[in-house]
């Protein structure tokens, strides 16, 4: 089982050399198994080791007295070790932590299990970072994969769940995740290695300990060599998952920032096949929530016909407070604060004004025939001698120098400017006619003649 071990660590390059490892002990078998087999790899592989210990004081008396066999059995088994050369190996550091879990569990609203890990995993970080290690090792076995592949596929999985335990994740490594129970036990009794068993492993009111009693010795005897078997099959689905994935990031990279989230074109995510669509929105989406790509089957296929469908404004509400909004051509991720409300009311001439997300500068000068633009105009004075900014209103028409008329909502539509900023540009109003629209520019009644005095209007976005 050692050379196993270090087979597994070397192929998936779980330690490198120079890493400091911090060892997740339980008490139990695999976890004492796996922190005495490091303890003799330490050495051969260059690294270094260090152990940890989390009471959860679920099981009264019994956490205390696991506490207690984890400390013996460190102080006893993982002392200083002297190298054939003279030199000395130090002694295994030990960090211990406990929690009341259940008190947590309460205050949350969330199950045992679900707290115990975040707690102990918080723990385990906080331990690493004390010790200096770089990666946390934790007992899972192929048994416990198997466990967990098929505890999946009952719920409901993809391929990402079919394939079980990843060996590396981030900072957390499995390095017994090729043997099995077993081979764990064997590996204890040829070493004369005690350990302590956890009397929740055999309630099976747990799931996953149903699994492990009832189901797995039924498959066993079914089909003998079925744990290897599925072992060897959730490595060739990650590795599939793993090809997958990475053409889904060679899509997701073509996402840039924008307005506080991230934009991509719609048509690169529609022409993609599902398997690859889907990878990538999730990638997009775990750019966004800090890693988390926790998005249900429900907001993936919304997402994907909002990508193939023809509404150049459809929107999708997602978890976390985020929207996905078409915007033309454009898949939009942004937070869900809303736009900045305008500001109404009458605008200095001259002068500026911050009025929400904009900035309107108006200055007095004669004009001199320089291109008319849709954020950057002249209006004539005399016919504008005084000018009020308001959200646009239902009926407002525009008709620019040289084109027809057409209501100002017909025109955002023509012009592409996105739904949600419709309500939000400036019109700019005299005595209840349209003089101007920000993002369309003026209206030819409104437009001064080549050397009359004139305002010089310019809109910017301060968002």
């Amino acid at each position: 089982m050692l050379k196993t071990v270090e087979t597994f660590i070397q192929e998936q390059d779980l330690i490198p050399p120079g890493s400091t490892v911090l060892c997740a002990v339980s008490g139990g078998a695999d976890s004492i198994a796996m922190l005495h087999i490091l303890y003799r790899l330490r050495d051969r592989l260059g690294f270094s080791l260090a152990a940890a210990h989390y009471n959860h004081n679920l099981r009264g008396a019994e956490s205390d007295r696991d506490q207690r066999f984890v400390e013996q059995f460190v102080q006893l088994c993982c002392g200083e070790h002297r190298r054939i050369d003279g030199t000395i190996l130090p002694a295994v550091r030990l960090y211990l932590g406990s929690g009341d879990v259940a008190g947590q569990a309460r205050l949350r609203g969330t199950g045992i299990e679900e707290t115990a890990r975040d707690m102990r995993y918080a723990f385990l970080r906080q331990a690493a970072a004390e010790a200096g290690a770089d990666l946390i090792a934790t007992a899972h076995t192929a048994s416990d994969n198997v466990e967990t592949i098929l505890f999946h596929l009952a719920r409901g999985s993809g391929l990402r769940g079919l394939g079980g335990i990843l060996p590396k994740r981030e900072e957390i490594i499995r390095p017994l995740l090729t043997v099995t129970r077993r081979e764990v036990e064997d590996y204890l009794f040829h070493h004369c290695l005690p350990h302590m068993e956890d009397s929740s492993n055999f309630n099976d009111d747990y799931a996953r300990n149903r699994i492990r009693h009832q189901v797995l010795p039924v498959l066993e005897e079914i089909s003998p060599g079925f744990l290897a078997r599925m072992a060897d099959t959730a490595a060739l689905l990650r590795a599939d998952e793993a090809c997958l994935t990475g053409l889904a990031r060679e899509l997701a990279d073509r996402a840039v920032p924008e307005g506080g989230g991230l934009s991509i074109e719609a048509k690169s995510i529609a022409a993609a096949p599902d398997p690859i669509a889907s990878r990538a929105l999730r990638l997009l989406l775990g750019r966004l929530w800090g890693g988390d790509q926790n998005c249900s089957a429900v907001h993936l296929n919304a997402l994907l016909r909002l990508c193939r469908g023809d509404d150049p404004s459809g929107e999708v509400h997602l978890p976390h407070s985020t929207n996905a909004r078409r915007v033309y051509e454009l898949l939009l991720f942004t937070p869900r604060l809303g736009p900045i409300p305008l500001e109404e009311g009458p605008l200095p001439l001259p002068g500026a004004l911050d009025c929400g997300p904009w900035r309107v500068s108006c200055a007095q000068e004669d004009y001199r025939g320089q291109p008319q633009g849709p954020w950057d105009f002249w209006l004539d004075r005399e016919a504008a001698p005084a000018l009020r900014m308001r959200a646009r209103s239902t009926g407002d028409r525009l008709t620019p120098p040289g084109r027809l008329g057409k209501t100002v909502k017909k025109w955002m539509i023509e012009e592409k400017i996105p739904r949600l900023r419709r309500e939000i540009l400036p019109v700019f109003d005299c005595g209840g006619r349209v003089a101007a629209v920000a993002g369309l520019g003026p209206d030819r009644t409104f437009v001064a003649g080549k050397g009359q005095s004139a305002w010089h209007i310019t809109v910017s976005n301060i968002e």
